[in-house]
């Protein structure tokens, strides 16, 4: 046995744990190792690619400002497409049924949880959920481990509700994706997915607006 090779793979560990105790870019399993051990390979060995044009790249604009105008204008794409899925249906916005899905697919889960799921403040999440019970789509119950909280789930309503419009809410998540082929659609997914185990962690934390950029600017480093 090559104690050598272990001892080598065991400081590497150490080190990938470190980096990403600090960036959380990638999953803490073996798959994040991998792609933690492909990105140093690729950064030590000056690997080429191609640089893609962006609007006002010519007069200095950086890359980091095309993406976040990138991003804005995908997600108002996407609204515009689920808007016009739930246009015929008692649904008021994406949202009502987002919060469904996520009650369908993961189960039943107190107020707060199933607002943090969906990234948003507690006078927003709540505004969805008192209209959600509205309609029935969902039902509350008191916790057995803490009274003090409703443990929320479907209704038979709800579910119904949402499989009327599945159909319609699957061919706008198409569209959503456009042109991308399988293996774009799963560079993108990686990809996200590393940003927003980056942002969550920032975003649970609830820090006051007017301090969050000078907090993220002094806890985390920006050079690649």
């Amino acid at each position: 046995m090559n104690y050598k090779n272990i001892n080598e793979v065991i400081m590497l560990l150490e080190q990938f744990e470190k980096d990403n105790a600090i960036s959380n870019s990638y999953p803490k399993d073996t798959e994040g190792f991998k792609m933690w051990i492909c990105d140093r390979q690729n950064h030590k060995s000056g690997t080429v690619f191609d640089e893609p044009y962006w609007e006002g790249k010519e007069n200095g604009r950086s890359a980091e400002s095309a993406i976040s105008t990138l991003l804005i204008h995908i997600n108002r794409y996407a609204r515009t497409y689920s808007k016009s899925a739930i246009s015929d249906s008692e649904f008021t916005t994406q949202e009502d049924f987002i919060y469904l899905i996520n009650l369908k697919a993961f189960g039943a889960m107190t107020k707060m949880e199933l607002i943090k799921k969906n990234i948003h403040n507690k006078p927003v999440g709540m505004l969805i959920i008192t209209r959600l019970l509205r309609q029935g789509w969902i039902e509350q119950t008191e916790s057995e481990v803490d009274k003090r909280k409703k443990i929320i789930h479907i209704s038979v309503k709800g579910i119904q509700a949402l499989e009327e419009q599945m159909k319609n809410i699957r061919q706008a998540t198409e569209i959503v994706t456009g042109n991308l082929t399988y293996r774009e659609k799963m560079e993108l997914i990686r990809v996200l997915n590393k940003l927003d185990r980056f942002h969550h962690p920032i975003f649970s934390r609830n820090i006051d607006s007017k301090d969050l950029i000078k907090t993220v600017y002094q806890e985390y480093s920006f050079k690649n």
